[in-house]
């Protein structure tokens, strides 16, 4: 990207203080903030074995800034740069100096899936918070959530810690500043004591007030550090030379209804009844698709942005399944990719690699796969909270284990079943190769006939980690060929789990890829299609407050604005989104 060296630029580039950056999507904040953290590096600022550091959000933000990083810095000035999401940085900070908080020691991370399990059970989510801290202080077992709270504590109470990092990372980049939860914020403003910051922000695109992200937050930065303050808002590089960030302006200030955009459609569909239920987006998914192949447009993606998890799963199956319609006319399945929440698959991969692993006796691979069952029944569904059916079914499951008895036909039939697979699983001819292996297994889940057996074989279906040539596969491989068995799988696969969470993603979005709107902050497709059903799945839900409207206006604003080259929104024509 090239960057126009405006007064304000060059005053940006100067500046020796915090720094706030405002502006939206593609408007080149990031840009100009790598180039700022190479002037200071070029110029000398930094001592030996000082670095700038940028944090983000997600994983997939962090992979486009160190790309855009090799494009645009120096070689010399990129090893002085150090890229990391927020997560990462308070758990580096935890690792080093977390024993100053509690008395157990080595800190064990709980990831998401299990802390979803073990606390489903709880329903007040202040009680969940207090038992996250209790595992934290008691049992040394620290929870996803508290990173940021828990480094804040650590920098607040120990100046000499603060000092260090501050030492380390005399220049802070914060990336999508608007979204950061009072916790990050705690931790910022104790960081901003030693350090000097740069943030970069969009009011326009705070869609995480459900997390805690808050409208005061940009005046709170003011407030608190008195920065210079840039504004890159009428700046476009995304999506330039088309109408769609006027337009998700537009939208903002509902001057979009009755406007002609030339790279903006809405459609309004009629409803139908299935198979069809979904045509209309499925023929509009062929036609973009179309479109973009006739450009000659090469790496390209759609993205089918929906405002559900529930739409996304029903979309994406739709997309990847023949329809055949009242007159006998097929409609090909369009290959797809979801971008489904870890939690299920996570759980569901420990339950086969317990499987996997295998043991001496049939009963304890029988033993294991219970206890991982009942977790992938409790936790499958991440922060919610599953139904007091599966709740009591996993009690029962869990008391089984305990005393050896189990009340009731359905559930003493679900534990014999779990024998039967453990049995079965000593019979399997293992080849060494850990995915067929892997497949092998799962095949037995997949045949079972108690659905919560089925369910661990559908959510493995959508695991990822486990393709040629990942460190997961590697790692199996080489268990077999040390001892001709998979014991240590489980090991394994929680490991690779946790690295999962942390590693930067490196894929590129190339396709077709199907997720939550929100899902989509922070990443760029060539074309967007943003989908709303006729009666579930609304952008705007019913009875709506007059917050959830502006945040699902600005979220509507930030899935417009994922497009380089055009986007599509699909309303029904009976009920259409009132903001279209």
């Amino acid at each position: 990207m090239e960057i126009e060296w405006t007064d304000e630029n060059k005053a940006l580039m100067a500046s020796t203080g915090h720094v706030l950056c405002l502006g939206g999507p593609g408007s080149g904040k990031t840009t100009i903030s790598l180039l700022k953290a190479e002037n200071e590096i070029s110029n000398g600022i930094l001592n030996p074995g000082q670095r700038v550091l940028f944090l983000s959000f997600a994983r997939a933000t962090i992979s486009r800034v160190e790309e855009h990083a090799a494009a645009l810095l120096k070689c010399e000035s990129r090893s002085e740069l150090e890229i990391s999401t927020y997560h990462g940085f308070a758990w580096a900070i935890l690792r080093s100096h977390g024993y100053l908080l509690t008395s157990e020691a080595p800190i064990n991370l709980l990831p998401p899936p299990e802390s979803a399990a073990l606390l489903s059970s709880i329903e007040d989510d202040r009680d969940k918070a207090r038992e996250k801290r209790r595992l934290f202080e008691e049992e040394g077992r620290l929870d996803f959530d508290l990173f940021a709270t828990c480094a804040a504590d650590l920098l607040n109470r120990s100046s000499k810690v603060r000092n260090l990092i501050s030492r380390k990372y005399p220049l802070i980049i914060l990336d999508e500043f608007q979204d950061t939860d009072p916790n990050e914020w705690k931790l910022i403003q104790s960081l901003g004591q030693d350090c000097r910051l740069i943030a970069l922000a969009d009011a326009e695109q705070r869609i995480y007030e459900f997390r805690g992200a808050s409208p005061t937050r940009i005046p709170e930065f003011i407030a608190q550090f008195d920065p210079s303050e840039f504004d890159f808002s009428t700046t476009n590089h995304r999506s330039n030379g088309t109408d769609i960030l006027t337009y998700g302006n537009d939208l903002l200030k509902g001057a979009n209804k009755g406007k002609s955009y030339s790279e903006v459609s809405v459609k309004r569909y009629p409803p139908r009844k299935a198979p069809a239920v979904h045509l209309h987006l499925k023929i509009e998914v062929l036609q973009r698709r179309k479109a973009i192949l006739d450009a000659g447009v090469s790496d390209w993606s759609i993205g089918v942005l929906v405002p559900t998890r529930q739409m996304m799963l029903d979309v994406s199956d739709y997309l990847a399944s023949t329809q055949v319609l009242q007159d006998k006319k097929k409609v090909p399945a369009i290959e797809n990719e979801a971008a489904l929440d870890a939690a299920g698959p996570a759980l569901a991969a420990e339950a086969i690699a317990g499987v996997l692993a295998g043991a001496s006796a049939p009963v304890d691979v029988a033993e294991r796969l219970i206890n991982n069952l009942s977790s992938h029944m409790r936790g499958r569904k991440g922060g919610a909270k599953p139904s007091q059916a599966q709740l009591s079914l996993a009690d029962s499951l869990d008391s089984y284990l305990e005393t050896g008895t189990i009340r009731g036909s359905r559930r003493k039939a679900l534990a014999d079943e779990c024998l039967e697979i453990a049995n079965a699983r000593v019979e399997l001819k293992l080849c060494g190769d850990p995915g067929a292996d892997w497949l092998l297994v799962r095949r037995l889940f997949q045949d079972a006939k108690a659905p919560e057996l089925r369910a661990i074989a559908e959510d493995a279906r959508f695991l990822k980690f486990l393709n040629r040539g990942s460190q997961l596969r590697s790692q199996l491989a080489a268990i077999w060929r040390t001892q001709g068995s998979y014991e240590g799988a489980v090991a394994a696969v929680s490991g690779a789990l946790v690295q999962e969470h942390f590693a930067a993603s490196k894929r590129k979005y190339r396709g077709i890829h199907v997720m939550t709107i929100h899902k989509s902050k922070g990443k760029q497709f060539t074309e967007v299609i943003i989908y709303e059903g006729a009666f579930q799945g609304r952008i705007l839900r019913q009875n709506a407050d007059e917050r959830a409207e502006a945040q699902a206006r600005l979220s509507l604003r930030v899935g417009v604005t994922r497009a380089e080259r055009f986007s599509t929104i699909l309303t029904p024509a009976r009920n259409p989104c009132p903001f279209l």
